[in-house]
């Protein structure tokens, strides 16, 4: 399980790293295009805010609908589980 949470951490460190870069040459690119308008480069900026808050609530939903199912799916794991126990006990003769 450590093996697992390294390997998140790894990818979720360059997923952090690859915003950094990308925000970073977005800034770079609006403050050197001098014939561009200011409030076109807020647009953009703010466009690419706003989609960058889409991506993260698409993925925390996604994370939770699947972290839901687990969880479902573990507990009617553990409620068969319990069921077979208590049928091969009640068929044990004494």
């Amino acid at each position: 399980m450590s093996n697992a949470r390294n390997d998140n951490n790894l990818i979720t460190t360059l997923n952090v790293a690859g915003v950094a870069v990308a925000y970073g040459m977005l800034g770079i690119s609006l403050w050197l295009s001098t014939e561009v308008p200011l409030a076109t480069k807020g647009f953009w900026g703010m466009g690419i805010m706003l989609l960058t808050l889409s991506l993260i609530n698409v993925v925390k939903y996604r994370f939770d609908i699947r972290s839901s199912e687990d969880r479902i799916r573990r507990i009617e794991e553990a409620r068969n589980e319990k069921m077979l126990e208590e049928a091969l006990a009640e068929t044990k003769p004494l």
